[in-house]
């Protein structure tokens, strides 16, 4: 048997990180997330984060030296050119941290590999399956609202940044739709996960 590497991605607010804690729980897979990659690339006195301050000045840094995120959000997500400049940093990095994660699993393992920007970031030939975590666009407003404390108008932002949740269902081999209960979340992945695919 070859390696089962599951790309879970979705929109922002969709429910991604519920679905990769109840696969962690239930069937005690690895979770590798490229969220933590993305922070390690601009860990305190990385290249990357030198590079990021040269950029921008050191206003967008704490007085710790690290990075000031929300400063760097209402740049990047009010501009495409300097969102498209950051993730040339960033997506590389994180690219080398999947793949030497990857190298170190037995080869007959199942891994999920948490990647929200899976399609924009063009990391699909690292996985060998996608998963969409879906939910209804109003659902995904009002959680990334209230999750990150911002106003509807940078919520929204947020969203246009990344390829449509339409899109990127055409592309999943499995839909995972989060509009109603948790429990009927939770039947879905385990249907997903115990689907035989090879």
């Amino acid at each position: 048997m070859t390696q089962r590497l599951i790309g879970l991605t979705g929109g922002i607010g969709t429910g991604k990180t519920t679905v990769s804690n109840y696969l962690a729980d239930k069937y005690q897979l690895p979770i590798l997330d490229a969220d933590v990659y993305a922070r390690e690339a601009v860990d305190i006195d990385s290249p990357i984060l030198q590079n990021i301050s040269a950029r921008y000045g050191d206003d967008i840094l704490f007085p710790d030296g690290s990075l000031n995120r929300k400063k760097l959000g209402e740049i990047i997500f009010n501009n495409s050119d300097e969102r498209r400049w950051l993730e040339q940093q960033i997506h590389p990095f994180v690219r080398q941290r999947f793949t030497e994660t990857i190298e170190k699993l037995p080869p007959d393992s199942t891994a999920v590999l948490v990647v929200p920007l899976l399609f924009e970031a063009n990391l699909t030939d690292i996985v060998t399956e996608i998963w969409v975590v879906y939910c209804f666009p109003e659902k995904q407003l009002e959680r990334i609202m209230k999750r990150d404390r911002i106003t509807l108008e940078q919520a929204q932002a947020r969203i246009n940044s990344q390829m449509s949740l339409e899109e990127k269902k055409q592309k999943a081999d499995v839909v995972i739709d989060n509009t109603s209960t948790l429990e009927n979340l939770f039947k879905q992945v385990d249907l997903a996960i115990n689907r035989d695919y090879f």
